[in-house]
């Protein structure tokens, strides 16, 4: 008798574990671990929130798909491949040539921010004095 009803214990713990496997399925968990890389050239949404930090990470991530633009490669790609450590291959251009992008994104995404009201002037001309003098990779 104690077998069986370890036997039937047992079954109704595999038909449990199958059924919650088969619902996450049928609800998008196939798919839960893909990675959506955007196109740096397409309008994304703006990062949320208000306030200069908000503010300095839009004209980041900004100034990055503008760079990940004109080099034909994504922000994530772009970011990754300034590290060394990072595992990923360096972009196939010279240090100079990933230093103008990301100089001429920064300096665009300053003007935008300028533009909306978001970055007042005096900010706006420091934010482009240290973009066109700090080195790349303290930017």
């Amino acid at each position: 008798m104690n077998r069986r009803i370890a036997f039937a214990a047992l079954v109704a713990l595999f038909v449990g574990a199958a059924s919650l496997i088969a619902l996450e399925l049928a609800n998008g968990a196939a798919n839960a671990g893909a990675l959506a890389v955007r196109d740096p050239c397409e309008p994304r949404p703006s990062f949320p929130g208000a306030g200069l930090d908000a503010t300095l990470q839009r004209i980041v991530l900004d100034g990055l798909d503008g760079a990940a633009c004109e080099l034909g490669t994504t922000r994530e790609e772009l970011v990754l491949s300034l590290a060394p450590s990072s595992g990923v291959e360096p972009l196939p251009w010279d240090d100079e040539t990933i230093e103008l992008a990301i100089r001429a994104g920064l300096l665009e995404s300053i003007d935008d921010a300028e533009r909306r009201g978001s970055l007042n002037g005096f900010v706006a001309v420091v934010l482009r004095q240290v973009v066109e003098r700090a080195p790349v990779q303290w930017l």
